[in-house]
C-alpha cells in the first residue's frame, strides 16, 4: 500500500484514474473522451460534497433559470457526477468539505430553438477551488462543457469525490458527427433509441441519423398516409413509431443538443412503401407480361411526385432540421427495363437507353420537392456518380468502399464544389475478431488529394449501425465503445490523437464510464472495471 499525498487529501493506491495518472503521467492520460483541443490538469484537487454541490447561471448569462435546455441537463449531470449519492450516502463524510459551484455562462439564449449546422458547440472550462467557470456561445456548447466536467470527476475508493484544477477550450474538429440506425431492418423500440442519444451525448456525437424506412418494413406511422406503416410495418400496432413517439425522440435529442435527420430513401429500397400505396412502384414484367414483383418507385408516373410532395411536406414539418436525407443509392435496373411503360417515358424525354438519366431525373424532381420545403437535401455518393443535377448546396454522403476508393471520391465531390459527408470507413455493423476499434480511430478524413478549399467541404462523418443483423439485444453493445473511437477522430485534434496506443487506455477508462452510466459497452479488451455492469 502507497499513498501520494497532495496538500491534505490522499490518493489510495486503487484509485483507476490516479494509476493511470502515475503509469502515464498527467499530460498522456485525460479522463475526456473525446479529448478536447487544449486540456491542461494539475495534480491540486478538490473535494465534492454533493450536498454543497450546485450549478448556476452567471450574472452576465443570456440564458438563465427557465432555460429548459440547461435546467434538465442540471439534473441530468448532478446523477452522472455522483451516481452513488443516495445509496453511498450513509458511509460518505463531507462535513469539512467547502461548496463547489459550477456556474454557467452563455451568449446566446437558444434555449427553446433546436441545434443546426451552423451550431457552435466551443467552450471553455476552468476548474478552480471551489467553483469551476464553464462558458460557451450557446446552449449546446454549454451541454459539450457540461459533459466535459462530469468526465473530470473521480471517485476514490472510500467513496468521496474530487476533481483536479483543470483549463480547458474546446470546440469540435468537425460540424457534423453522426450516428445512423435502421429501424427499418429490425424495429428498434423508443427506449432503444432514447438510451443511444444518452450514449451519444457523451461521446459528443451531434446528429441522429433516423433510417427510418426501407425495405423490409415501413414503420414511420404517416398522418396522411396511415396505409404505409399499416400495411408496411412488420405489425401495424406494436411495430411503428407513432407522431407522439417521434416527437418524443426528436424532444429528447434536443435536450441533448443531437440534431436528428430523417432518411425517406428512394427511388430504390422501397418495397415495403408499395403495400401501403398502389401504383407508387415500378411493375416488373417477364416478357410482355407483368411478372407479380415490384421494382423501385416508377419515375414514370405524375402521381409519384405528386405523392411524394405530399409526404415530404409532412415529413419536412415533423422533422424541424434543416437537413433531410433522400437516399438515392442501390438503384437496380433491371425492373425498369423491363416495364414497357418505363421504356416509353425513356423514349419520350430522350433518354435512350440510359437508366442513369431516368434516376438523375427522378432525383432531381425529389430534391427540388424538399427544396421547395426550405430543406437542404443529403444524398447517397450514387447521385453524384450518376452525374444528376442537384444543388450545390447538396450534400453527398460516401458509403462505398475502401481507402483508395473514397479517398478519390472525396477529392471529386468537393472538386465539383459539393460538401461530402464521410461514412464508407465506419460501418460499425461489421464486426471481426479482436480490436476493430482501432482501424476506426486511425481514419483521416481529409487525407485525400485537394486544395485547402476542397477539404472545407468535409462537414464531418457518420458511424452507421446497419440492422440485418442488429436489434435491442446487441444494439449497444455493438456500437459502444466501437463508436467512440470515431466521436474522438470527429471532434479531436488529428495530430494530439495520432497514436492508438496512447488513446487505448483512456478509451479503456471511457467504456468503464459507460458502463456505469448504464450503458452496455463491450469490452476493449482482457480487463475490469472498478464498477461492472449491473444489469438493466
Amino acid at each position: 500500500m502507497f499513498e501520494v499525498m497532495s496538500g491534505r487529501y490522499t490518493f489510495p493506491k486503487y484509485n483507476l484514474v490516479l494509476f493511470f495518472f502515475l503509469q502515464l503521467g498527467l499530460q498522456s492520460v485525460k479522463g475526456v473522451w473525446p479529448l478536447p483541443q487544449s486540456f491542461t490538469i494539475s495534480s491540486e484537487r478538490y473535494p465534492l460534497n454533493p450536498q454543497a454541490f450546485y450549478f448556476a447561471y452567471g450574472k452576465q448569462s443570456a440564458a438563465q433559470e427557465g432555460c429548459s435546455v440547461l435546467d434538465e441537463a442540471f439534473k441530468r449531470y448532478f446523477s452522472l457526477i455522483f451516481p452513488d449519492y443516495i445509496s453511498a450516502y450513509s458511509i460518505l463524510q463531507f462535513s469539512e468539505d467547502q461548496p463547489f459551484t459550477v456556474q454557467v455562462s452563455v451568449g446566446l439564449d437558444d434555449c427553446d430553438g433546436y441545434p443546426d449546422e451552423n451550431s457552435s458547440e466551443q467552450y471553455t472550462l476552468r476548474v478552480s477551488a471551489g467553483q469551476a467557470s464553464l462558458k460557451a456561445e450557446t446552449v449546446w456548447g454549454a451541454l459539450r462543457g457540461l459533459e466535459t466536467f462530469s468526465q473530470l470527476v473521480y471517485q476514490e475508493d472510500f467513496g468521496s469525490y474530487f476533481v483536479n484544477k483543470t483549463e480547458i477550450e474546446d470546440f469540435p474538429r468537425f460540424q457534423f458527427r453522426g450516428i445512423l440506425l435502421d429501424t427499418s431492418r429490425h424495429y428498434l423500440p423508443v427506449q432503444a433509441i432514447l438510451k443511444t442519444l444518452d450514449a451519444m451525448a457523451f461521446s459528443k456525437f451531434n446528429v441522429f441519423h433516423w433510417h427510418i424506412v426501407d425495405d423490409p418494413s415501413f414503420p414511420y406511422q404517416s398522418r396522411t398516409f396511415p396505409d404505409l406503416s399499416a400495411k408496411g410495418a412488420f405489425h401495424p400496432m406494436t411495430h411503428i413509431y407513432t407522431q407522439s413517439d417521434v416527437r418524443r425522440v426528436i424532444s429528447y435529442a434536443r435536450m441533448r443538443g443531437i440534431r436528428v435527420l430523417p432518411e425517406f430513401d428512394s427511388p430504390g429500397h422501397t418495397q415495403s412503401w408499395g403495400k401501403g400505396q398502389s401504383d407508387l412502384l415500378t411493375p416488373c414484367y417477364r416478357g410482355s407480361t407483368p411478372s407479380g414483383t415490384f421494382g423501385p418507385v416508377n419515375p414514370a408516373l405524375p402521381s409519384t411526385y405528386k405523392f411524394m410532395a405530399t409526404l415530404f411536406k409532412e415529413v419536412s414539418s415533423v422533422f424541424p432540421d434543416s437537413y433531410i436525407h433522400l437516399g438515392g443509392d442501390e438503384v437496380n435496373f433491371s425492373c425498369w427495363k423491363s416495364n414497357p411503360d418505363v421504356r416509353a417515358f425513356m423514349q419520350k424525354m430522350g433518354f435512350g437507353t440510359d437508366f442513369t438519366k431516368l434516376e438523375a431525373y427522378y432525383m432531381e424532381n425529389i430534391v427540388n420537392i424538399t427544396t421547395a420545403f426550405n430543406k437542404t437535401s443529403i444524398v447517397w455518393q450514387d447521385v453524384f456518380d450518376y452525374h444528376e443535377r442537384i444543388p450545390k448546396d447538396t450534400v453527398l454522403h460516401i458509403w462505398k468502399g475502401d481507402p483508395a476508393s473514397y479517398e478519390a471520391e472525396l477529392s471529386r465531390i468537393t472538386k465539383a464544389g459539393y460538401r461530402v459527408l464521410l461514412a464508407a470507413p465506419w460501418y460499425i455493423n461489421h464486426i471481426s475478431y479482436g480490436q476493430d476499434w482501432r482501424n476506426y480511430y486511425t481514419i483521416q478524413p481529409l487525407n485525400f488529394s485537394g486544395t485547402e478549399e476542397q477539404k472545407k467541404l468535409v462537414i464531418g462523418g457518420e458511424v452507421c449501425m446497419w440492422g440485418e443483423y442488429v436489434d435491442a439485444t446487441n444494439l449497444t453493445p455493438r456500437l459502444w465503445p466501437r463508436a467512440s473511437a470515431a466521436a474522438e477522430r470527429l471532434w479531436s485534434d488529428e495530430k494530439q490523437t495520432s497514436n492508438v496506443d496512447k488513446a487505448f487506455p483512456r478509451l479503456q477508462d471511457f467504456r468503464c464510464k459507460l458502463l456505469r452510466r448504464g450503458i452496455q459497452a463491450e469490452p476493449l479488451f482482457v480487463g475490469h472495471c472498478k464498477h461492472e455492469y449491473q444489469g438493466v
